[in-house]
């Protein structure tokens, strides 16, 4: 009686949609655009490098004082971070399982007439993965200063800038947000996709969004290290 009770019981709904290939493609493009909305943010950000170290410092300053006096100082930043790392946890999960499922899925007797993966497919799941290792990195060059060359705790400005006149993070970096241009470009387009967003009228106007964002987005972000390279920012 007991065992059938345990067997009989209901998953919760959370759980139910998560198990769902829908409900994993929802995951997917809700964390995607949680995602995007802090890339953009963090560009914004980045780009007052161009303000010189006073602004920059300032400005980097504000952010732990966000959410004060009822979040303690630095608190809001650590908050975000643990919420950004949530997001990059479930949404490559999600896509690991997904591309399982769909790998399963194929009958085994047509497997010497499968089809070789798309661009678009190679690119999200190579690009998937620089970013997951550009991003531990970047928490261990620029939030940790583990690896940065003269990392120093409050001179965000100057960590930036010793950091990028190396020329191995300079190309890591580039490369990186390369990658992940072609993951919004084509993961935007997915997202607006499994949401709903998109139908014959908006289709075209979707993908030029798609693309006008992962382009701003990407020369924002390498601006930065160009800047440093080219001693425009010193």
């Amino acid at each position: 009686m007991a065992l059938a009770t345990r067997t009989g019981r209901r998953s919760s709904p959370a759980a139910t949609l998560w198990r769902s290939t829908v409900g994993k493609k929802a995951v997917m493009a809700v964390t995607g655009v949680a995602m995007l909305l802090f890339l953009v943010g963090h560009m914004l950000g980045n780009l007052k490098i161009f303000f010189g170290a006073p602004e920059f410092n300032a400005y980097a300053a504000w952010l732990r004082t966000i959410g004060e006096p009822v979040l303690h100082h630095g608190w809001f930043l650590w908050l975000m971070r643990l919420g950004l790392v949530a997001a990059v946890v479930l949404h490559g999960v999600a896509a690991y399982q997904l591309s399982r499922r769909d790998r399963a899925a194929r009958p085994a007797k047509y497997a010497h007439r499968r089809q070789r993966a798309s661009y678009a497919t190679r690119t999200m799941r190579w690009g998937g993965v620089i970013l997951a290792l550009f991003i531990v990195w970047h928490l261990l060059d620029l939030t940790t200063l583990t690896v940065n060359p003269r990392g120093q705790a409050h001179h965000p400005y100057e960590n930036i800038v010793a950091d990028f006149r190396n020329w191995y993070a300079d190309v890591f970096y580039i490369v990186a947000m390369l990658a992940l241009g072609l993951h919004i470009r084509h993961g935007f387009w997915s997202a607006a996709q499994t949401l709903g967003a998109n139908n014959a009228r908006r289709d075209r106007a979707l993908k030029a969004l798609a693309n006008a964002l992962a382009l701003v987005l990407t020369c924002g972000f390498i601006a930065v290290p160009v800047a440093v390279m080219t001693g425009v920012v010193s």
